[in-house]
Parts: C-alpha cells; structure tokens; sequence
C-alpha cells in the first residue's frame, strides 16, 4: 500500500501533571534567612572536606560527566546532519579494454587498449531538511544532553546526602562508644565495690554476679557500635574513593566540645511545590527526556514526506598525470533529487507509533518523578516533626534516669534498697543515653532528608560545577 500522510500524537506536555499549591504537612519552625545547606551537617569540618574531594574524583559522578560528554557527540553529530556534506575523493585507474568490445575496428585506426586514469574530485550534498526531520533529531539530541546534566546533578545531591549520612552515623557511633566505655568504667567500679563488701561479708555474692553481668552487657553493646563505625568508614571510602585511613585522619579534626549531631531546630522556607520541582535534578531530567521523546515523534512523522536534497561535484580527470591540472581536465556537475516513500508497507506508520508508546513511557516517568519528589518532601517535613519530638523526649528522659541512678544509689548505700535496684536504674540510664544518641542523630538525617527532597544542587560548594556544564572533568 502507498505510504499516507498520516497524523500523530505528540508527546503529553509537562503542565498536565496537576500540582498542588502547598504543601499538607508544614514546618512548625522557619528561617527565611537559611538555605537548603543548612540542612546539611556543614557545621562538622571533616563533612565540607570529605564532600569536596567526592565532589571532584567520585566515580559516580565521573561517569556521569562521561554520559554528559556522550550526549554531547550525539547532539554534535544531529546538528551535523543539517550541514552540507562535503567529501574530498582521488584515485588512478589502470584498465585494459578489449577491441572485441565495439565490434572490432579497422587496422588503420588506432587504439590503446592499455589505460591509466588520473582522476581527483569534491563531492557535497545537502539534505534541505524541508520537513524538518533533522531539526526534531537534533532537539531531541540537546533535550538528552539537558537530561544527562541533571542526571549528574542528581549524582551531586546523592553524594552530598549519602557523605552526610555515612558522616553522622560515624559520629553517632563514636558518641554511643564514649558512653559504652563511661558504662563499662562505671559497671567495673560497681564489679570492685561489690567484691570488696562481698568479700567482707557485708552483701551477698549475687550482689557481686549482677555487676559482672552489667561490665558484660557493655562489653557485648560495644561490638556492635564499633561495627557501625567501621561501616560508616568504609561508606566514606567508597563514596570518596578516597583510602580509609585518609578519611579517618580527617574524621579527627573535630574541635574539642563540638557537638557533631547538634542541628537547628528551624528549617529553611520551602518555595511552593512547582518552583521546588524546578530544582530538583530527577524531575528535570525527566521532562528533558519528555522532550526528547516528543521530538523523536515530530522526527519519524516528517519521515512521512518526501526529502529533498541538492548535490554537486567538481573534479578533474584526464590519462595522464600530467594533463590532471588542465582546464580540458575540469568537470563539474549540480544537481537536485528528492526522494520519498512509496511503498513501505506500514513501516513508518509503525515507527511512528513506537515514538508515540515511548512518548507515552516517557510522560508517566515524569509523572512518578513528579509525585515521588513531592511524596518526598511531605514524608521528610513529617519525620523531622516526629524525629525532634522523640529527641526531645529522650533528653528529658535521659535527665530523669540519671536521677534514678543517683537516687538508687543513695538508698542502696545507706540501706534502704537492694542491688537489683540500682542494677535496674543503671541499665535504664545506660540504654537511654545510647538511644537518646540514636535520636538526635536520626534529628540530623532527617534533615539530610529534606535536602535531598528538595534537591538544591545549588546550595552545594561549587566544586565541580564547572564540569556539568562542560560535560568534562577538570584536570
């Protein structure tokens, strides 16, 4: 069948995504005067520097340079497509023809039948691109590269987040160390006093078991914090490409008295859901690729139609090298085709609706990126109200077991309540001041949370920057 000129469907635009005006969940505190790095633990030294040398020399991010650059030759070459082709071409010829060839000649004409031919020629064409199929190919090119910059983007915010959270975790775990070795300290004073009044006959040796059980139980809590610590490490190396004990060196520049988890209690003013989508890299990156899809479309619709190209040729021929620069030599021509389906048996038609599917494909990513980066920021604006009220919480908590402590201890010593109490006391003081660590750490990962949520790449040092607008790694 005859190839129709038919219509299609373009990709669906962006703004049939509806989005709300605000955000459900608001936060109770806000500085209009903090940025989105003010989630970010910057306050902790060793956070700014591990976080620049990723910034520079992840693998992660080197490969999406390396996609950036790839996307770049592509939307180079589709914009090539639109340029005359000029080629240059030479070559010599030895051939023999036969007389039998023409039916044979008389004796008295003569005839070589032994040929060399010197020819040299410039050929170019030109695809006039009337129904603009390389105009939509090349759209289609530079919305990719858009799409891969917001990837590396992207790749930008994940480092900075996850460096975040391996950092405070490693904090975390150093905090919850120091006070398994106060708990074992305390529980081994316990251990000595107890064999002393035991040994004297004062108390029962049982008195004595339940403080051997208690220097073990911190004994038993610290290999697992120190797990953690060393996981954390590892993160740190991975993410950095950097050796463990370089970070570790660095872990240790903390000033003396710094509390490496403390977090403002304000956030930063959030900007209403459709500037914020603006910011965030995934979603971009998604409506380039929306973009692409819809001109790969309007590329292989044009396929429809004929195309329409002009070429010509300048060159020089002659049998002998020496009569090469001649003007008897010159020949030249210029010419105009155009060229079109006929009979394709629906393969257009097909191509068509493949772009049309992906299109499709394409529209419902954006849509998921869309409602994910808003479900994001939702769930991280309600955890942070959760994660403060429990650290909160946790603190006073804290305050009142440690007074139990004392308190059991006072009535223990002067007789007016057993061992076990102060046992007890001292086991409920020693879980609640790691679990109060935990708390206030899962206060700053939260907000680490909400930064990645909201996506602003622009809130991140500018090292590397550079190279996502280049496509290329600095040297």
């Amino acid at each position: 069948m005859l190839t129709a000129c038919a219509t299609y469907q373009g990709a669906r635009a962006p703004s049939e995504v509806d989005v709300p005006d605000r955000f459900a969940i608001v936060a109770s505190e806000v500085d209009a005067n903090l940025d989105a790095a003010a989630l970010l633990p910057f306050a902790d030294p060793a956070y700014g520097v591990l976080l620049e040398r990723a910034l520079i020399s992840a693998p992660d991010l080197q490969a999406a340079l390396a996609r950036i650059d790839a996307a770049r030759a592509g939307a180079r070459e589709a914009g090539a497509e639109r340029l005359p082709n000029v080629t240059a071409s030479g070559s010599v010829t030895r051939e023999r023809t036969s007389v039998a060839a023409f039916g044979g000649l008389p004796a008295d004409i003569p005839f070589d039948t032994d040929q060399t031919i010197y020819s040299a020629s410039i050929n170019a064409g030109w695809d006039l691109d009337i129904f603009g199929r390389l105009r939509a190919s090349e759209r289609a090119a530079l919305a990719r590269v858009d799409a891969a910059r917001a990837d590396a983007a992207a790749v930008r915010i994940a480092l900075a987040t996850d460096i975040a959270r391996a950092v405070i975790a490693y904090r975390a775990a150093e905090e919850r160390l120091a006070v398994i070795e106060q708990d074992l300290a305390e529980a081994r004073d316990l251990v000595s006093l107890t064999g002393v009044r035991s040994r004297a006959g004062i108390v029962p040796g049982f008195d004595l078991v339940r403080a051997q059980s208690l220097e073990a139980d911190a004994l038993a809590r610290r290999g697992p914090v120190q797990a953690d610590r060393v996981t954390a490490l590892a993160t740190l190396a991975t993410l950095t490409a950097q050796p463990v004990d370089a970070i570790a060196q660095t872990l240790d520049t903390v000033p003396e008295g710094q509390d490496a988890l403390a977090v403002t209690a304000a956030l930063p003013e959030l900007a209403v859901p459709s500037i914020l989508l603006r910011q965030r890299p995934d979603v971009v990156a998604a409506e380039n690729r929306l973009a692409a899809a819809d001109a790969e479309i309007a590329a292989a619709a044009a396929a429809q139609f004929p195309s329409f190209s002009i070429s010509g040729v300048i060159g020089l021929i002659a049998l002998a090298f020496g009569d090469l620069f001649t003007d008897d030599a010159v020949i030249a021509s210029l010419g105009a085709s155009v060229s079109g389906p006929l009979l394709d048996f629906g393969r257009t038609a097909a191509q068509i609706d493949q772009r049309e599917a992906e299109a499709a494909e394409a529209f419902a990513d954006y849509r998921r990126a869309v409602f994910v980066a808003l479900g994001d920021v939702e769930q991280s604006l309600g955890t942070i109200a959760a994660a403060d009220g429990r650290a909160e919480a946790l603190e006073r908590q804290l305050v009142f077991d440690n007074d139990n402590v004392g308190l059991a201890s006072i009535r223990y010593r002067r007789g007016l309540a057993d061992f076990l109490t102060v046992i007890d006391a001292q086991r409920a003081a020693n879980a609640t001041r790691s679990t109060e660590i935990l708390a206030r750490a899962d206060r700053a990962l939260q907000r680490v949370a909400l930064f990645r949520a909201i996506g602003d790449v622009d809130a991140l040092p500018d090292v590397g920057a550079a190279d996502i607008a280049s496509g290329a790694p600095s040297d």
